[in-house]
Protein backbone atom coordinates (compact mmCIF):
# COMPACT_ATOMS: atom_id res chain seq x y z
CA UNK A 1 0.00 0.00 0.00
CA UNK A 2 1.09 3.78 -0.86
CA UNK A 3 1.99 5.87 2.13
CA UNK A 4 2.83 9.09 2.19
CA UNK A 5 4.95 11.08 5.55
CA UNK A 6 4.60 14.35 5.95
CA UNK A 7 6.79 15.91 8.68
CA UNK A 8 5.97 17.83 11.48
CA UNK A 9 4.34 21.22 9.75
CA UNK A 10 4.44 24.78 12.09
CA UNK A 11 3.03 27.65 9.27
CA UNK A 12 -0.33 27.47 7.16
CA UNK A 13 0.30 30.58 4.75
CA UNK A 14 -1.40 30.82 1.26
CA UNK A 15 -4.28 30.20 -0.57
CA UNK A 16 -6.11 27.72 -2.56
CA UNK A 17 -8.08 27.38 -5.19
CA UNK A 18 -10.84 24.82 -4.61
CA UNK A 19 -11.92 22.50 -6.86
CA UNK A 20 -16.30 22.28 -8.02
CA UNK A 21 -18.71 20.77 -5.47
CA UNK A 22 -19.10 17.04 -5.28
CA UNK A 23 -22.53 17.50 -4.62
CA UNK A 24 -23.19 20.21 -6.62
CA UNK A 25 -21.65 18.49 -9.93
CA UNK A 26 -23.44 15.45 -9.44
CA UNK A 27 -26.60 17.01 -9.04
CA UNK A 28 -26.46 19.60 -12.14
CA UNK A 29 -25.14 17.01 -14.24
CA UNK A 30 -28.42 15.05 -13.40
CA UNK A 31 -30.38 17.52 -13.75
CA UNK A 32 -28.80 18.99 -16.52
CA UNK A 33 -29.56 15.45 -18.44
CA UNK A 34 -33.24 15.40 -17.41
CA UNK A 35 -33.87 18.96 -18.67
CA UNK A 36 -35.25 19.80 -22.16
CA UNK A 37 -32.08 22.06 -23.65
CA UNK A 38 -28.70 21.98 -23.59
CA UNK A 39 -26.68 23.63 -20.82
CA UNK A 40 -22.88 24.02 -20.19
CA UNK A 41 -21.83 23.09 -16.52
CA UNK A 42 -18.50 25.19 -15.65
CA UNK A 43 -16.20 24.66 -12.70
CA UNK A 44 -17.37 20.75 -12.91
CA UNK A 45 -15.18 18.36 -10.29
CA UNK A 46 -13.02 15.62 -12.00
CA UNK A 47 -13.07 13.36 -9.46
CA UNK A 48 -13.67 9.19 -8.91
CA UNK A 49 -17.56 9.93 -7.76
CA UNK A 50 -18.31 12.20 -10.94
CA UNK A 51 -16.95 10.09 -13.16
CA UNK A 52 -18.95 7.49 -11.97
CA UNK A 53 -22.11 10.03 -12.80
CA UNK A 54 -20.74 10.56 -16.11
CA UNK A 55 -20.30 7.06 -17.19
CA UNK A 56 -23.81 6.21 -15.79
CA UNK A 57 -25.43 8.99 -17.66
CA UNK A 58 -23.33 8.29 -21.12
CA UNK A 59 -24.55 4.48 -21.02
CA UNK A 60 -28.00 5.90 -20.35
CA UNK A 61 -28.11 7.85 -23.98
CA UNK A 62 -27.00 11.19 -22.42
CA UNK A 63 -25.09 13.42 -25.03
CA UNK A 64 -21.67 14.95 -23.08
CA UNK A 65 -19.28 16.97 -24.24
CA UNK A 66 -16.35 16.93 -22.11
CA UNK A 67 -13.69 19.34 -21.83
CA UNK A 68 -11.43 19.76 -18.34
CA UNK A 69 -14.02 21.33 -15.79
CA UNK A 70 -16.70 21.84 -18.53
CA UNK A 71 -19.05 19.81 -19.28
CA UNK A 72 -21.75 20.46 -22.33
CA UNK A 73 -25.06 17.85 -21.55
CA UNK A 74 -27.63 17.72 -24.14
CA UNK A 75 -30.94 16.92 -22.12
CA UNK A 76 -33.64 14.40 -22.41
CA UNK A 77 -36.37 16.17 -21.87
CA UNK A 78 -37.47 13.55 -18.87
CA UNK A 79 -36.87 10.35 -17.76
CA UNK A 80 -34.06 7.93 -19.28
CA UNK A 81 -34.81 5.46 -22.80
CA UNK A 82 -31.35 3.38 -23.00
CA UNK A 83 -32.77 1.70 -26.40
CA UNK A 84 -29.59 0.02 -26.84
CA UNK A 85 -30.19 -1.61 -23.91
CA UNK A 86 -33.88 -2.20 -24.12
CA UNK A 87 -32.96 -3.50 -27.63
CA UNK A 88 -31.10 -6.73 -26.49
CA UNK A 89 -33.33 -7.64 -24.17
CA UNK A 90 -31.42 -7.66 -21.00
CA UNK A 91 -31.29 -4.91 -18.07
CA UNK A 92 -28.24 -2.33 -18.26
CA UNK A 93 -26.01 -2.75 -15.57
CA UNK A 94 -24.54 0.72 -14.31
CA UNK A 95 -21.37 0.70 -11.58
CA UNK A 96 -21.43 3.54 -9.53
CA UNK A 97 -18.24 2.78 -7.33
CA UNK A 98 -18.63 4.07 -3.92
CA UNK A 99 -20.72 7.13 -5.29
CA UNK A 100 -23.70 7.86 -3.14
CA UNK A 101 -24.55 10.66 -5.19
CA UNK A 102 -25.12 8.78 -7.86
CA UNK A 103 -26.49 5.73 -6.39
CA UNK A 104 -29.29 7.42 -4.61
CA UNK A 105 -30.51 10.37 -7.32
CA UNK A 106 -30.29 7.41 -10.29
CA UNK A 107 -32.22 4.68 -8.48
CA UNK A 108 -35.05 7.27 -8.03
CA UNK A 109 -34.60 8.82 -11.58
CA UNK A 110 -34.64 5.19 -13.45
CA UNK A 111 -37.49 4.07 -11.25
CA UNK A 112 -39.44 6.86 -13.23
CA UNK A 113 -37.72 6.01 -16.59
CA UNK A 114 -37.97 3.03 -19.27
CA UNK A 115 -36.13 0.10 -19.24
CA UNK A 116 -34.36 -2.19 -16.96
CA UNK A 117 -31.52 -1.08 -14.89
CA UNK A 118 -29.14 -2.64 -12.33
CA UNK A 119 -27.07 -0.81 -10.38
CA UNK A 120 -24.00 -1.69 -8.32
CA UNK A 121 -20.87 -0.98 -7.04
CA UNK A 122 -17.63 -1.37 -4.59
CA UNK A 123 -18.07 -3.71 -2.08
CA UNK A 124 -18.26 -0.61 0.30
CA UNK A 125 -21.25 1.10 -1.52
CA UNK A 126 -22.78 -2.99 -1.51
CA UNK A 127 -23.00 -2.13 2.90
CA UNK A 128 -24.62 1.40 2.71
CA UNK A 129 -27.90 1.18 3.01
CA UNK A 130 -30.59 2.35 0.29
CA UNK A 131 -33.61 1.01 2.00
CA UNK A 132 -35.41 3.54 3.18
CA UNK A 133 -35.19 5.16 -0.73
CA UNK A 134 -36.07 1.76 -2.70
CA UNK A 135 -39.17 1.05 -0.22
CA UNK A 136 -40.30 4.74 -0.71
CA UNK A 137 -40.83 3.97 -4.08
CA UNK A 138 -41.92 0.76 -3.95
CA UNK A 139 -44.78 2.77 -2.21
CA UNK A 140 -45.21 4.45 -5.39
CA UNK A 141 -45.40 1.33 -7.29
CA UNK A 142 -42.13 1.35 -8.43
CA UNK A 143 -40.46 -2.27 -9.64
CA UNK A 144 -37.27 -2.68 -7.73
CA UNK A 145 -35.76 -6.01 -6.72
CA UNK A 146 -32.80 -6.27 -3.75
CA UNK A 147 -30.37 -8.45 -5.67
CA UNK A 148 -28.43 -9.58 -2.32
CA UNK A 149 -29.34 -8.05 0.86
CA UNK A 150 -32.69 -6.58 1.55
CA UNK A 151 -32.19 -2.91 2.14
CA UNK A 152 -28.83 -2.44 0.27
CA UNK A 153 -27.34 -2.58 -3.39
CA UNK A 154 -27.33 -4.38 -5.70
CA UNK A 155 -30.60 -3.41 -7.16
CA UNK A 156 -32.82 -4.43 -10.01
CA UNK A 157 -34.92 -1.79 -11.03
CA UNK A 158 -37.54 -1.56 -13.84
CA UNK A 159 -38.89 1.76 -14.68
CA UNK A 160 -42.82 2.70 -14.36
CA UNK A 161 -45.28 5.30 -14.17
CA UNK A 162 -45.86 5.30 -10.38
CA UNK A 163 -49.59 4.89 -9.34
CA UNK A 164 -49.24 7.13 -6.51
CA UNK A 165 -47.95 10.83 -5.82
CA UNK A 166 -47.69 11.14 -2.14
CA UNK A 167 -45.19 9.43 -0.17
CA UNK A 168 -43.80 9.12 2.98
CA UNK A 169 -39.69 8.31 4.33
CA UNK A 170 -37.67 8.80 7.24
CA UNK A 171 -35.24 11.63 7.53
CA UNK A 172 -32.86 9.47 9.94
CA UNK A 173 -30.57 8.20 8.21
CA UNK A 174 -29.32 10.13 5.06
CA UNK A 175 -30.40 13.28 3.20
CA UNK A 176 -29.78 11.81 -0.32
CA UNK A 177 -32.88 9.62 -0.10
CA UNK A 178 -34.71 13.07 0.48
CA UNK A 179 -33.03 14.47 -2.65
CA UNK A 180 -33.19 11.55 -4.39
CA UNK A 181 -36.73 11.53 -4.56
CA UNK A 182 -37.14 15.72 -4.94
CA UNK A 183 -35.20 15.29 -8.36
CA UNK A 184 -36.77 12.31 -9.49
CA UNK A 185 -40.43 14.21 -8.55
CA UNK A 186 -41.18 15.81 -11.78
CA UNK A 187 -40.29 12.70 -14.08
CA UNK A 188 -43.15 10.61 -11.90
CA UNK A 189 -45.63 13.55 -12.88
CA UNK A 190 -45.39 15.45 -9.21
CA UNK A 191 -44.86 14.11 -5.68
CA UNK A 192 -45.88 15.14 -2.32
CA UNK A 193 -43.10 13.88 0.17
CA UNK A 194 -43.30 13.87 4.25
CA UNK A 195 -40.28 13.52 6.08
CA UNK A 196 -40.90 11.35 9.04
CA UNK A 197 -38.79 12.34 12.20
CA UNK A 198 -35.57 14.41 12.51
CA UNK A 199 -34.42 15.46 8.90
CA UNK A 200 -30.37 15.16 9.08
CA UNK A 201 -27.89 17.42 7.28
CA UNK A 202 -30.62 19.52 6.19
CA UNK A 203 -28.39 22.14 4.27
CA UNK A 204 -28.33 19.53 1.13
CA UNK A 205 -31.94 18.95 1.01
CA UNK A 206 -32.22 23.03 0.65
CA UNK A 207 -28.97 22.99 -1.94
CA UNK A 208 -31.12 20.41 -4.08
CA UNK A 209 -34.40 22.61 -3.75
CA UNK A 210 -32.12 25.85 -4.71
CA UNK A 211 -30.99 23.29 -7.82
CA UNK A 212 -34.08 22.20 -9.10
CA UNK A 213 -35.89 25.88 -9.01
CA UNK A 214 -32.77 26.87 -11.18
CA UNK A 215 -33.18 24.30 -13.27
CA UNK A 216 -37.22 25.38 -13.95
CA UNK A 217 -38.58 22.73 -11.34
CA UNK A 218 -41.85 24.04 -8.94
CA UNK A 219 -41.03 22.90 -5.28
CA UNK A 220 -42.38 24.12 -2.04
CA UNK A 221 -41.99 23.20 1.09
CA UNK A 222 -43.36 23.18 4.80
CA UNK A 223 -40.19 23.44 7.09
CA UNK A 224 -38.63 20.79 7.05
CA UNK A 225 -41.79 18.38 7.44
CA UNK A 226 -42.92 17.89 3.43
CA UNK A 227 -42.21 19.48 0.19
CA UNK A 228 -44.44 19.53 -3.09
CA UNK A 229 -43.06 18.95 -6.04
CA UNK A 230 -44.73 19.98 -9.21
CA UNK A 231 -45.42 18.39 -12.76
CA UNK A 232 -43.43 20.56 -14.39
CA UNK A 233 -40.54 19.05 -16.48
CA UNK A 234 -36.93 20.40 -16.16
CA UNK A 235 -35.88 22.84 -18.16
CA UNK A 236 -32.11 24.09 -19.23
CA UNK A 237 -31.13 27.00 -17.50
CA UNK A 238 -28.46 27.45 -20.23
CA UNK A 239 -25.52 27.56 -18.26
CA UNK A 240 -24.38 26.56 -14.52
CA UNK A 241 -21.42 27.63 -12.79
CA UNK A 242 -20.44 24.70 -10.36
CA UNK A 243 -19.27 26.63 -6.88
CA UNK A 244 -15.99 25.21 -5.39
CA UNK A 245 -16.36 22.15 -2.63
CA UNK A 246 -16.94 23.66 0.94
CA UNK A 247 -16.52 20.81 2.29
CA UNK A 248 -13.12 20.52 1.27
CA UNK A 249 -12.54 24.31 1.67
CA UNK A 250 -12.23 23.33 5.62
CA UNK A 251 -9.19 21.52 5.87
CA UNK A 252 -7.78 24.44 4.22
CA UNK A 253 -9.61 27.07 6.52
CA UNK A 254 -8.87 24.82 9.65
CA UNK A 255 -4.90 24.65 8.73
CA UNK A 256 -5.22 28.71 8.78
CA UNK A 257 -7.05 28.71 12.38
CA UNK A 258 -4.44 26.25 13.54
CA UNK A 259 -0.97 27.57 12.30
CA UNK A 260 -1.35 31.37 9.89
CA UNK A 261 -4.12 32.31 7.76
CA UNK A 262 -5.24 30.87 4.65
CA UNK A 263 -7.90 32.03 1.83
CA UNK A 264 -9.76 29.33 -0.02
CA UNK A 265 -11.27 30.56 -3.71
CA UNK A 266 -14.27 29.88 -5.24
CA UNK A 267 -16.85 29.66 -1.81
CA UNK A 268 -17.95 33.21 -1.02
CA UNK A 269 -20.75 34.46 1.80
CA UNK A 270 -23.47 33.68 -0.57
CA UNK A 271 -22.73 30.03 -1.15
CA UNK A 272 -25.13 27.29 -1.38
CA UNK A 273 -23.42 24.46 0.55
CA UNK A 274 -24.23 23.99 4.31
CA UNK A 275 -20.58 23.44 4.62
CA UNK A 276 -19.93 26.71 3.95
CA UNK A 277 -20.77 27.66 7.64
CA UNK A 278 -17.92 25.40 8.76
CA UNK A 279 -16.07 28.80 9.33
CA UNK A 280 -18.48 30.04 11.25
CA UNK A 281 -17.78 27.41 13.73
CA UNK A 282 -14.07 28.04 13.39
CA UNK A 283 -15.08 31.56 14.52
CA UNK A 284 -16.56 30.28 17.73
CA UNK A 285 -13.63 28.33 18.57
CA UNK A 286 -11.59 31.91 18.50
CA UNK A 287 -10.20 31.64 14.72
CA UNK A 288 -10.60 34.79 12.48
CA UNK A 289 -12.63 34.71 9.88
CA UNK A 290 -12.85 36.95 6.86
CA UNK A 291 -15.97 36.61 4.28
CA UNK A 292 -15.57 37.37 0.68
CA UNK A 293 -17.70 37.85 -2.30
CA UNK A 294 -15.97 34.77 -3.70
CA UNK A 295 -13.10 33.99 -1.14
CA UNK A 296 -12.92 32.81 2.76
CA UNK A 297 -9.83 34.06 4.84
CA UNK A 298 -9.49 31.90 8.73
CA UNK A 299 -6.66 33.24 10.65
CA UNK A 300 -4.89 31.95 13.93
CA UNK A 301 -6.71 33.29 16.79
CA UNK A 302 -5.10 36.38 18.64
CA UNK A 303 -4.36 34.64 21.48
CA UNK A 304 -2.59 31.65 19.18
CA UNK A 305 -4.82 29.13 20.54
CA UNK A 306 -8.24 27.59 19.40
CA UNK A 307 -11.03 26.95 22.17
CA UNK A 308 -12.42 23.64 22.60
CA UNK A 309 -16.33 23.31 21.70
CA UNK A 310 -19.22 20.80 21.99
CA UNK A 311 -21.41 21.17 19.23
CA UNK A 312 -24.70 19.52 17.54
CA UNK A 313 -23.23 18.87 13.88
CA UNK A 314 -26.45 16.99 12.32
CA UNK A 315 -26.30 19.63 9.50
CA UNK A 316 -22.83 19.00 8.52
CA UNK A 317 -21.50 15.70 9.38
CA UNK A 318 -18.62 15.94 6.55
CA UNK A 319 -16.97 19.23 7.81
CA UNK A 320 -17.73 18.16 11.22
CA UNK A 321 -15.19 15.41 10.59
CA UNK A 322 -12.28 18.42 10.29
CA UNK A 323 -13.12 18.97 13.88
CA UNK A 324 -11.52 15.97 15.48
CA UNK A 325 -7.81 16.75 14.56
CA UNK A 326 -8.62 20.08 15.79
CA UNK A 327 -8.83 18.88 19.44
CA UNK A 328 -4.85 18.49 19.44
CA UNK A 329 -4.51 22.25 19.02
CA UNK A 330 -7.72 23.54 21.84
CA UNK A 331 -7.47 24.48 25.12
CA UNK A 332 -10.27 22.30 25.86
CA UNK A 333 -12.17 19.08 24.87
CA UNK A 334 -13.55 18.53 21.31
CA UNK A 335 -17.05 16.96 21.42
CA UNK A 336 -18.68 16.43 18.54
CA UNK A 337 -22.44 15.43 18.52
CA UNK A 338 -25.86 14.29 16.52
CA UNK A 339 -23.62 12.15 13.92
CA UNK A 340 -24.86 9.05 13.69
CA UNK A 341 -24.98 9.31 10.05
CA UNK A 342 -21.41 8.31 10.08
CA UNK A 343 -21.40 5.08 11.14
CA UNK A 344 -23.26 4.45 7.29
CA UNK A 345 -20.95 6.75 5.31
CA UNK A 346 -17.44 5.46 3.25
CA UNK A 347 -16.48 3.63 6.44
CA UNK A 348 -17.94 3.76 9.74
CA UNK A 349 -16.66 7.07 10.49
CA UNK A 350 -16.98 7.11 14.56
CA UNK A 351 -15.20 4.28 14.70
CA UNK A 352 -12.41 4.95 12.43
CA UNK A 353 -11.75 8.50 13.50
CA UNK A 354 -11.59 7.19 17.36
CA UNK A 355 -9.46 4.58 16.06
CA UNK A 356 -7.36 6.46 14.50
CA UNK A 357 -6.93 9.22 17.25
CA UNK A 358 -5.75 7.27 19.82
CA UNK A 359 -2.35 6.37 17.98
CA UNK A 360 -1.79 9.99 19.18
CA UNK A 361 -2.11 9.40 22.78
CA UNK A 362 -5.04 11.48 23.28
CA UNK A 363 -8.25 10.33 25.35
CA UNK A 364 -10.79 9.56 22.78
CA UNK A 365 -15.08 8.56 24.33
CA UNK A 366 -17.63 7.54 21.28
CA UNK A 367 -20.82 6.49 20.97
CA UNK A 368 -23.59 5.78 18.78
CA UNK A 369 -23.96 9.57 17.80
CA UNK A 370 -21.34 11.76 18.92
CA UNK A 371 -17.12 11.27 19.50
CA UNK A 372 -15.06 13.48 22.42
CA UNK A 373 -11.20 14.52 22.02
CA UNK A 374 -9.85 15.50 25.17
CA UNK A 375 -5.69 15.79 24.22
CA UNK A 376 -4.98 17.65 27.69
CA UNK A 377 -3.37 14.57 29.67
CA UNK A 378 -1.72 12.09 26.73
CA UNK A 379 -0.87 8.80 27.00
CA UNK A 380 1.97 7.67 24.87
CA UNK A 381 1.48 7.77 21.57
CA UNK A 382 3.31 6.73 18.36
CA UNK A 383 6.14 8.72 17.59
CA UNK A 384 5.45 8.49 14.17
CA UNK A 385 1.65 7.47 13.62
CA UNK A 386 0.70 6.06 10.47
CA UNK A 387 -2.87 6.22 9.92
CA UNK A 388 -5.03 4.13 8.38
CA UNK A 389 -7.65 5.60 5.62
CA UNK A 390 -9.78 2.75 5.07
CA UNK A 391 -10.60 3.95 1.58
CA UNK A 392 -12.06 7.19 2.55
CA UNK A 393 -11.04 10.32 1.24
CA UNK A 394 -12.24 12.50 4.29
CA UNK A 395 -10.16 10.32 6.79
CA UNK A 396 -6.85 10.64 4.99
CA UNK A 397 -7.64 14.54 4.85
CA UNK A 398 -8.50 15.51 7.82
CA UNK A 399 -6.07 13.24 9.13
CA UNK A 400 -3.99 15.56 7.47
CA UNK A 401 -3.74 17.82 10.09
CA UNK A 402 -2.57 16.00 12.95
CA UNK A 403 0.86 16.95 11.33
CA UNK A 404 0.86 20.25 13.02
CA UNK A 405 1.39 18.20 16.46
CA UNK A 406 4.09 15.83 14.69
CA UNK A 407 5.44 13.97 11.86
CA UNK A 408 2.62 11.47 10.67
CA UNK A 409 2.40 8.62 7.65
CA UNK A 410 -0.66 8.59 6.02
CA UNK A 411 -1.71 5.09 4.05
CA UNK A 412 -3.35 5.19 0.85
CA UNK A 413 -3.31 8.95 0.35
CA UNK A 414 -4.86 8.44 -2.87
CA UNK A 415 -8.00 7.51 -1.62
CA UNK A 416 -8.59 11.37 -1.92
CA UNK A 417 -9.34 11.31 -5.71
CA UNK A 418 -12.65 10.11 -4.59
CA UNK A 419 -13.24 14.11 -4.18
CA UNK A 420 -10.27 15.55 -4.51
CA UNK A 421 -7.03 14.83 -6.78
CA UNK A 422 -4.21 16.77 -5.76
CA UNK A 423 -5.30 17.22 -2.51
CA UNK A 424 -2.29 16.57 -0.87
CA UNK A 425 0.16 18.82 -3.17
CA UNK A 426 -2.16 21.49 -2.50
CA UNK A 427 -1.89 20.74 1.06
CA UNK A 428 1.64 21.09 0.53
CA UNK A 429 1.71 24.37 -1.16
CA UNK A 430 0.44 25.92 1.83
CA UNK A 431 1.64 24.32 4.94
CA UNK A 432 5.24 23.75 5.91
Amino acid sequence: MQKLKLEKLTTAQGSVTLPGSKSLTNRALLLAALSSGTTTLSGVLRSDDTARMLEALQALGVTLKVQGDTVSVQGMAGGFKPAAAQSEGKPLELFLGNAGTAMRPLCAALAFSEGSFVLTGEPRMLQRPIGPLAEALKSLGCDIEYLNNDGYPPLAIKGSVPSAHEVSISGATSSQFITALLMAAPLAGGLKLKVEGELISKPYAAMTVRLMQRFGAEVKREGWRSFAVGSKGYVSPGSFVVEGDASAATYFLAAGAVAGSVTVKGLGRDSVQGDAHFADVLAKMGAQVQWGDNEVTCSKPVSGRLHGIEIDMNDMPDAAMTLVPLALYTDSPVVVTNIASWRVKETDRILAMATEMRKLGVKVESGADYIAVDASVREDGMELPCFDTYNDHRMAMAMSLAAFDRAVEINDPDCTSKTFPGYFAQFAKICS
